[in-house]
């Protein structure tokens, strides 16, 4: 029997969070570069009463997530994508930052497109990362948003000599994401899709946890102790926007990122986490 399909990336905790929120009687697939985090995580839902297959995909790589959308097409029609893959500034050097967060969010927002079907919605879950750094210019916006995929590890603003260290690399990356996001808005509109960003703050899950304890350690819980909020977040309280925006809700809403992040940010320009 054809089930409409949920495409989710990534087998994490907000990964999780939207999927069992959203991804009830659909056939979810679910891939991540461990194949071993992904079965876990099928088993997890199927045991809740999901229907999920796990698979090895590695955002990437173009050939995975065609792979992956050509299994999901084998049962059914694709109505939902969560995209809540990628790496942190503790887990990875900036080449491998750029090519997963950066480059792989692209591809995934440009096949998915071509094949998400009507009425069809997705988020991707970038960071408050992207707010933290100097605005950019209008043309290096711009060159984020349309440059062809496969030429934007060639933007010179995106060579590793032109980045300071990992976090700056995930920045980047981060407001790439919501920049292609916005210019894939227009590409799924014409199929009578939306897409839209969340970008998370603090959010304790295993790679928040790395964080944590990682070099950059004391800057993360300062940054959660001095936000309006005064604490880190839930993946469900991620999980609560997601549903909004792939509810009918939200259908005046696409092309828009979601700060999630307790105030952290407007803490950073207007208040104690000023630098």
């Amino acid at each position: 029997m054809k089930k409409d399909v949920m495409l989710v990336t990534g087998a994490g905790q907000l990964s999780m969070a939207i999927a069992r929120r959203m991804g009830y009687g659909k056939k979810i697939i679910l891939g991540d570069k461990n194949l071993g985090h992904a079965k876990a995580i099928a088993k997890i839902m199927n045991q809740a009463g999901f229907d999920v297959e796990p698979m090895e995909m590695d955002l990437s790589s173009r050939e995975d997530i065609r792979a992956m959308i050509a299994k999901a097409q084998t049962y059914g029609d694709i109505k939902a994508l969560v995209n809540g893959a990628g790496v942190s500034p503790s887990q990875a050097p900036i080449e491998l930052i750029l090519k997963v967060d950066l480059y792989g969010t692209a591809i995934l927002l440009e096949e998915v497109g071509k094949v998400i079907a009507e009425g069809g919605v997705g988020v991707t879950i970038s960071s408050q990362s992207g707010h933290r750094m100097p605005a950019l210019t209008p043309e290096q916006d711009r060159a984020l948003a349309m440059t062809p995929t496969e030429e934007l590890l060639s933007l010179d603003f995106l060579q590793p000599d032109k980045i300071r260290d990992t976090l700056h690399a995930y920045q980047l990356a981060k407001r790439c994401n919501e920049k292609r996001t916005m210019y894939e808005a227009v590409r799924w509109g014409e199929r009578d899709a939306r897409i839209n960003d969340i970008a998370p703050g603090i959010i304790v899950t295993p790679l928040a946890i790395d964080e944590f304890n990682g070099p950059r350690g004391d800057f993360y819980k300062n940054m959660f102790a001095k936000c309006p909020a005064g604490r880190p977040g839930t993946a469900d309280e991620v999980a609560d926007v997601a549903e909004l925006l792939m509810s009918e809700r939200a259908q005046f809403i696409t092309g828009a990122t979601f700060l999630v992040d307790g105030g952290a940010t407007a803490s950073f320009y207007y208040g104690p986490l000023q630098p």
